[in-house]
């Protein structure tokens, strides 16, 4: 009889080992998703690999979701936080699906182009971008000499003779190539990681403009606090010419440093047009692009008219092209 009531309380007073691993899963996964929600709300990512997962943010709302609807059933309260999660995450991403403002009709056109090179993108192809896309400045970056030599045999030279490069032998280089006349900008704020030009240029219609190419150290390991410095020494919109930042932030809108610098009062092309969400990196054959780190932010006081994000052979990012139209 003794053997007997054993048995029962172990039948029913004891749950099964694997039913309470998957429950301690399930928790550990949804404590996962909650942590990340309260991160990401609260600007609170510190070290290498909360500030990398902050780039993967829109995959997170999605993992949540998936989360919230396998537990339902299983754990209803690990069920509630977790879909608390996605809700709290969706709201930080759903809006870059949708256009902030209506396209812009009126103003002067002003139109960028932003690539990074990664040294050996295939310069027939730029060329025929630019030929296309008719940008007044385009921003390189990664651009070593040879493919200085590259794009100019392909006929960038004729198509935009002016031009502020700081090139070199590896992915430090950078440039901007303009429709119209350059004029280099060396005091304007002091670049952190990789060669940064900034050059004012004035359109035919009497507009200003400055244009910096941005490229800062990714944040990996020990650079973070480098990254961080190099996006907030970015210089804030002048009150005199319209200023426009273009190039490879190793940013998204999900970093709180990125939200800081378009707090000084930038904004984010792309997502003015609902295209925020569209990814630029890593374009390879192997992997598709599913981060978005390449960007063109516009001084407030500009619109945007319309944004493409483009393929560039033998280069690991996508470009980005921007028509803006300046209040002038």
């Amino acid at each position: 009889m003794s053997i007997t009531v054993e048995v029962g309380q172990e039948e029913d007073g004891a749950k099964p080992a694997p039913r309470r691993r998957r429950r301690w899963l399930s928790w550990l996964v949804v404590a996962f998703l909650a942590v990340w929600a309260v991160v990401r709300v609260a600007g609170a990512e510190g070290g290498s690999f909360l500030t990398q997962l902050m780039t993967l943010t829109p995959y997170g709302a999605v993992l949540a979701l998936i989360a919230a609807v396998a537990l339902v059933r299983r754990n209803r309260r690990a069920a509630i936080v977790a879909l608390v999660a996605c809700v709290t995450l969706a709201a930080t991403v759903l809006p870059r699906a949708f256009a902030a403002s209506a396209p812009a009709a009126g103003g002067t056109p002003f139109k960028v182009l932003t690539i990074n090179l990664f040294g050996r993108a295939d310069a027939r192809t730029v060329v025929d971008l630019v030929r296309r896309l008719q940008p007044d400045v385009f921003s390189a970056l990664e651009l070593t000499h040879r493919q200085v030599a590259a794009l100019d045999a392909a006929g960038l030279a004729e198509l935009m003779p002016h031009r502020v490069l700081q090139a070199e032998h590896d992915a430090a280089g950078s440039g901007l190539y303009g429709r119209h006349p350059l004029t280099a900008l060396p005091g304007l704020f002091t670049p952190i990681g990789h060669n940064m030009p900034a050059a004012a240029l004035s359109l035919p219609s009497g507009a200003k403009v400055e244009v910096v190419a941005v490229h800062p150290n990714p944040p990996l390991g020990r650079m973070v606090g480098e990254w961080n410095a190099s996006l907030a020494a970015l210089p804030p919109p002048s009150t005199g010419p319209i200023r426009v930042l273009a190039g490879d932030f190793n940013a998204s809108l999900d970093h709180e440093a990125m939200r800081d610098l378009l707090d000084k009062g930038y904004r984010d092309a792309a997502h003015e047009v609902g295209r925020g969400l569209t990814p630029t990196w890593p374009n390879t054959r192997v992997l598709p692009p599913f981060i978005t780190i390449d960007h063109v932010l516009a001084d407030a006081r500009a619109r945007v008219r319309a944004v493409e994000v483009l393929d560039v052979p033998r280069t690991d990012h996508r470009g980005v092209f921007a028509e803006l139209r300046l209040p002038i």
